[in-house]
């Protein structure tokens, strides 16, 4: 029995992590704004803690 409600589901969830990870390399390769610069790493560094926990998730 799967008791786990759909937002929470691995696809969903890895979409949203493989998502920020884009963002991050955006951020970090953009040459306009240093607030996005300055918050690159950080993105890239949620993005991928998030994307190693979430594919621990159920199907």
């Amino acid at each position: 029995m799967n008791v786990w409600p759909r937002l929470l589901r691995r696809k969903p969830m890895e979409a949203i992590a493989i998502a920020l990870i884009g963002a991050g390399f955006a951020m970090l390769f953009q040459p306009f704004m240093l607030e996005l610069y300055s918050y690159s790493f950080i993105t890239l560094l949620v993005g991928t803690l998030m994307f190693i926990v979430v594919s621990k998730f159920p199907e």
